[in-house]
């Protein structure tokens, strides 16, 4: 049996929901589709369903129900059963024929009591009971009409999408993302009878809104079931105000400590914010192929982490762009394909060159195991080349089958090396270089007034120009590499400037594109006025400060800006690095900006952060590589060392509000030669490219995630 890891946790938990589907009709939402996807794939599901006919739909108010063929449903959630979601449920089996109905939350009953309002006493009380699933399966027997019929409700942690053996992502929560500073203003309007925040750390559990509250309990509930299939007791760390209070809520969460008793193994959990470090979720820093191919195909329908590959060229079709929607996408994700399966891992885990030369390595590999005519080429690999060792396959209907997978990978490779926008990967690396070494040497307004020229309307840009949406990108590298800077005039006419020109872009833009329309508040540049768009900037800059600022609360990690010398040229430095490397410091000095989270009395003892202990007893230590603080035993006071991240031969580093390719790649390839011996697991809310991060942070409801109530 291999080691429980990212992906035998979600093969498990999608083995138990293949269990119940068999003849029926399945009803999934995106978020659950998308850990199918990339856990054991669809096909493993119709399989597992039986029928000829396909039975999967999406789980939203229109899906079609079932008729009297079909007196089967299983519906497979990835949300709490409450509002929205329960009336949507009730509509679909009310306008079916269904006899037998299971319905499937990846969010345990615990959680299900705090939606509900059950306060902590008395849920401990129902422990072993699940009050809320069985009322709800009254309900479905009611909505199909007969109380003799059959209903089950379920938890099943259907948490992640395993995207590679050292990473995973958790679809359902891929719009969290951490706090920034205006939102304790907002925080604050919401409570004016109670004290005010005056940063965010201040904010705890306490201040937030139930709805984001609930959805930390929810992604909490999903966390605790992987430690418990990884059969660790954890420790939790935390970087960042979110990440404290997730890191608080699962060191603290009632349902696992049972399962913590009987644990073998134990793991550190570190949480990171993304906010404090948005110069790599932007950057163009990474020489990775994947993360070119996520920026560049666009993103396959319902999904957040997997693109659309064009098909098309395997086909008798003209390769039109009429035609690209005849043939069903291609797709990244190849769970039961071996051979393509280890080509992606690959793919993860070297650089650009490195992967397009292995690309060519398995298409000719395949080629020749099939006796395919291959005509053998060295030297570089091109686009051209790629594409007529894919049209060997064209025609030959065992080999298409036999090397599917591959053949989208190789489609996803030619198709973003024949992009245009990967032509303009090198254009935006080369100015960020730039921006690095200017920001050493100049003023901040200074650098803003190297962006004035670039900002253009429609109708002066070249390919090689810059959309709004890439300006903004610049943008937030800017203010993020940055950091804390000194607010002057200078810098107050350099913005203004630089708001005025974007403003009137985005006025003159012939067609906003959903992005610029979630901005500005306007479906339609014809109702855009200038006034509107001055506007959104000024909300938009806002922002900017606020991940300026985003560090300004640390002692250690306060700058991601290594400035030049004689002999380097300025760089930047990734707050993951400085995370990891500081974790692995052979010193083992305590850490400042890396929080231990406690879980009760006895450990806020251990830690140290009981005031009684810290008064009453003091410890002088000769040596500066651990803290030490005082645990009572029957002969007197034994010193005891403070949790460190780097106990444990494993480490969980989750980063909240997503993490590239490149950055995965760093942390699994660092933490074994800081610590020979380590294990290290990178989960995170979503896998990001440089044009997501926009969108995260200026459109996206921090404080109010819809639950589907």
């Amino acid at each position: 049996m291999s080691t429980p890891g990212v992906l035998s946790f979600t093969q498990q938990a999608w083995e138990q929901v293949l269990a119940k589907v068999k003849r029926a009709v399945v009803y999934l939402d995106a978020a659950c589709a998308e850990s199918l996807h990339w856990g054991c794939g669809s096909s493993r599901l119709l399989e597992a369903v039986g029928n000829s006919a396909c039975y999967l739909r999406e789980f939203e108010p229109a899906a079609v129900g079932g008729g009297a063929e079909h007196p089967k449903a299983v519906f497979v959630l990835s949300c709490l059963l409450k509002g929205r979601t329960v009336e949507t449920l009730r509509d679909i089996i009310c306008r079916s024929h269904f006899q037998y109905c299971v319905v499937v939350t990846a969010v345990n009953h615990a959680v299900h009591l705090t939606a509900n309002h059950v306060p902590p006493a008395a849920a401990a009380e129902l422990e072993g009971q699940q009050p809320v699933f069985e009322q709800l399966e009254e309900k479905l027997c009611e909505w199909m009409g007969n109380m003799n019929y059959t209903a089950e409700v379920l938890h099943v942690p259907l948490l992640l999408a395993p995207a590679a053996p050292h990473l995973a992502l958790t679809p359902a929560f891929a719009s969290l993302f951490p706090l920034l500073p205006q939102d304790v203003h907002i925080l604050n309007r919401a409570r004016p009878d109670k004290r005010r925040l005056g940063n965010l750390a201040e904010v705890d559990a306490t201040t937030l809104t139930p709805e984001l509250l609930l959805t930390i309990r929810c992604l909490v509930s999903g966390l605790s079931s992987l430690c418990e299939h990884l059969g660790v007791r954890e420790e939790c760390f935390a970087v960042g105000s979110l990440s404290r209070i997730i890191a608080a809520d699962l060191a603290n969460f009632a349902p696992a400590k049972n399962r913590r008793k009987t644990a073998t193994g134990r793991a550190s959990v570190v949480f990171v914010d993304r906010t404090l470090d948005l110069t790599g979720a932007v950057g163009h820093h990474g020489d990775n192929l994947v993360e070119k191919i996520l920026s560049v195909l666009p993103q396959l329908p319902g999904h957040t982490n997997d693109v659309m590959v064009n098909m098309v060229e395997l086909t008798a079709l003209q390769a039109e762009e009429e035609n690209q929607n005849i043939v069903a996408p291609g797709c990244l994700a190849q769970s039961n394909d071996p051979a393509a399966k280890a080509l992606w891992e690959a793919l993860l885990n070297t650089k650009h060159k490195e992967a397009v030369m292995e690309v060519r390595r398995h298409l000719v590999e395949a080629a020749s195991r099939e006796n395919l005519p291959i005509k053998m080429s060295m030297g570089r690999v091109t686009p051209g080349q790629l594409t007529s060792y894919i049209h060997l396959f064209k025609n030959n209907l065992k080999a298409l089958r036999n090397h599917c997978g591959l053949l989208q990978l190789g489609l996803a490779t030619v198709q973003t090396l024949k992009h245009l926008q990967t032509a303009k990967w090198d254009n935006f690396l080369a100015f960020e270089r730039l921006l690095l070494q200017s920001i050493g040497e100049s003023t901040m307004s200074v650098v803003l007034n190297q962006l004035l020229p670039m900002i253009k309307p429609s109708n002066q840009r070249t390919n090689d120009d810059y959309s709004p949406e890439e300006l903004l990108v610049l943008l937030i590298y800017i203010y993020s590499v940055s950091g804390e800077f000194s607010v002057d005039k200078d810098l107050g006419e350099g913005e203004e400037k630089v708001k005025k020109a974007l403003a009137q872009v985005f006025c003159e833009e012939s067609e906003l594109s959903p992005l610029l329309q979630k901005i500005t508040g306007c479906d339609s540049s014809i109702n855009l006025t200038f006034h509107k768009s001055r506007s959104a900037m000024d909300e938009l800059f806002t922002s900017l400060r606020d991940i300026a600022g985003a560090r300004n609360l640390m002692k250690q990690f306060k700058s991601v800006y290594v400035p030049g010398n004689h002999t380097h040229q300025a760089s930047y430095k990734p707050l993951l690095k400085q995370v990891v490397e500081e974790i692995f410091n052979p010193e083992r000095p305590d850490p400042v900006d890396i929080e231990h989270m406690s879980s009760g009395l006895t450990d806020l003892l251990k830690t140290g952060f009981s005031m009684f202990m810290k008064l009453a007893f003091l410890y002088k230590s000769d040596s500066p590589q651990k803290s030490l603080i005082p645990r009572p035993t029957r002969s007197g006071y034994q010193a005891v060392s403070r949790p460190h991240p780097s106990d444990h031969t494993l480490l969980i580093l989750f980063v909240v509000g997503g993490v590239t390719v490149s950055e995965a790649k760093m942390i699994k390839d660092l933490v074994p030669s800081l610590k020979p011996g380590a294990q290290v697991i990178v989960l995170s809310t979503r896998l990001l490219k440089p044009t997501n991060i926009p969108e995260l942070l200026f459109t996206t409801d921090r404080l109010h995630p819809d639950l589907g109530f």
